[in-house]
């Protein structure tokens, strides 16, 4: 009676499955005569429907089930070769296989049928669009899909314009929208920062970042921005190549003086992102590097640095300091994170700011487009209520904070030349003091400071020094 009574209970839903442990499931599978094995398996693929992988506990399985005489898996977990196999269960049609992961773990994937067909998850819903085309993605409980991606009806947008612009010194023809914030038209006196975006259509396309901008400014998280999306040509040579050095030279030089002459933009370094994906990413740094008074914002998303035996990653590491300001996201399953660790340690203990973000993912727009929020919510906060407070002596005195992104603590360390009276305190986004973290008398040379967050909720906090004569304040970014 005891099959009987595990088929029945089987076949109640998908409730009274998730009480059940796979393995013993299976278990039962290949001990199961074929009808029964094959009507608990129908109930288990029908109460799952479209929701697979299952996941129970930190493992995820992957299930397939139809004609096939092998599946493989490939994707962003084993470098997108079809080296994990698939069991069949008995002589049925149903393949699976079992991996942990991280509980916020997002990832792309695709099977590999009969050593030949890559196919989506014909049993799971959910993709991510990528450069070639769509993947399978799976998503652990503790990932958070971004909403500021989807289009939201009930909130202003920006205008999208589209234009080109044939570089001078030879380089090609390139393609370029322009998105306008809401209420540029109507404010004919406000001047605007600017983000620049290499691989500029696919963050349109396949990473929505109009819809990013619409949401952060309707939300207030941003201040409004004038977005440049240029389209590469080659974008192999144009960022990593034997074109880089033309394409960066007609990027900061002839494309920012088209951009402000055209359009009512802060025409200054520290208002200017240059970004970029991958190879995008490289670019991005290189033309920071050479052109800092130019784009002295640079955003990273999985920066690939490897190029021209790590040109842009020695450039910096090796020269003197370059006054540019980092935000970048990386994910811990593709091979670059070792490199951005490096960087990251490296340019911090330079003296530069660099917000970063390491994270369970693959090299993959799904991790790129949920993170467009990251550099602008950064580089582009809403002006403090009181934007005076924020005031900087350049060269003053070196400030940093790190971990940054940080739960729930963080450590501010700043170097003052001589001892004098200091003031250490965090503000909201909005410019409202939220608590002072020291008062009081502060050695020369390297001081350090604990912020603990307490119960503050997620978001971006300025850390401001203060002397008698001189502060200084940066961006700290608490995410829980």
């Amino acid at each position: 009676m005891k099959p009987l009574l595990l088929l029945i209970l089987l076949l109640a839903g998908s409730v009274t499955f998730a009480q059940q442990q796979f393995n013993k499931w299976i278990t039962y599978l290949n001990i199961s005569s074929s009808t029964v094995r094959d009507a608990s398996i129908d109930s288990f693929m029908t109460a799952n429907a479209g929701n697979l992988p299952y996941v129970e506990s930190d493992t995820a399985v992957f299930i397939y089930r139809g004609s096939a005489t092998n599946m493989q898996i490939a994707g962003d977990f084993n470098g997108w070769s079809p080296s994990y196999t698939m069991t069949r269960v008995s002589s049925s049609t149903l393949y699976y296989y079992k991996k942990a992961f991280e509980n916020n773990a997002r990832l792309d994937y695709k099977y590999v049928r009969n050593g030949s067909a890559w196919i989506l998850d014909p049993h799971n819903s959910k993709t991510v669009t990528g450069g070639f085309g769509p993947n399978s993605e799976l998503a652990m409980p503790g990932y958070i899909q971004p909403p500021e991606i989807i289009y939201n009806a009930g909130i202003a947008h920006g205008t999208v314009l589209t234009t080109s612009l044939t570089a001078s010194n030879g380089v090609g023809t390139f393609q370029i929208k322009i998105y306008l914030p809401p209420g540029y038209a109507e404010n004919p006196e406000k001047r605007y920062p600017t983000a620049y975006f290499h691989d500029g259509f696919e963050y349109i396309d396949l990473a929505s970042a109009v819809n990013v901008i619409d949401n952060l400014i309707a939300s207030g998280r941003i201040t409004p921005v004038v977005g440049v999306f240029v389209r590469p040509n080659n974008r192999n040579d144009e960022y990593a190549g034997n074109k880089r050095v033309q394409y960066a030279e007609f990027f900061a030089g002839q494309l920012v003086q088209y951009i402000d002459a055209q359009y009512r933009t802060l025409a200054q370094g520290t208002k200017r992102m240059t970004a970029g994906d991958s190879f995008g990413g490289n670019i991005s740094g290189y033309i920071s590097f050479t052109y800092p008074e130019v784009f002295g914002l640079c955003g990273l998303h999985s920066g690939a640095f490897w190029p021209n035996n790590y040109e842009v990653y020695n450039n910096f590491i090796n020269a003197p300091y370059k006054p540019v300001t980092f935000a970048a996201v990386w994910g811990t399953y593709e091979s670059l994170f070792t490199n951005m660790r490096s960087f990251r340690d490296l340019m911090t203990a330079k003296g530069n700011e660099l917000l970063w973000s390491e994270l369970p993912e693959g090299h993959s727009w799904g991790l790129w487009r949920a993170n467009i929020d990251f550099l602008l919510e950064y580089f582009f906060p809403v002006a403090p209520a009181s934007a005076e407070e924020f005031s900087t002596s350049p060269g003053s005195f070196t400030m940093s904070a790190y971990p940054n992104p940080f739960n729930p603590e963080t450590n501010i360390e700043f170097t003052l030349p001589e001892k004098e009276p200091v003031t250490v305190s965090v503000y909201s986004i909005m410019g409202e003091k939220v608590r002072d973290l020291f008062t009081g008398e502060a050695s020369s040379g390297v001081n350090n400071i604990p912020f603990q967050a307490g119960a503050l909720p997620s978001g971006t906090y300025f850390i401001a020094v203060r002397t008698q004569s001189k502060s200084k304040a940066i961006k700290v970014l608490l995410l829980r």
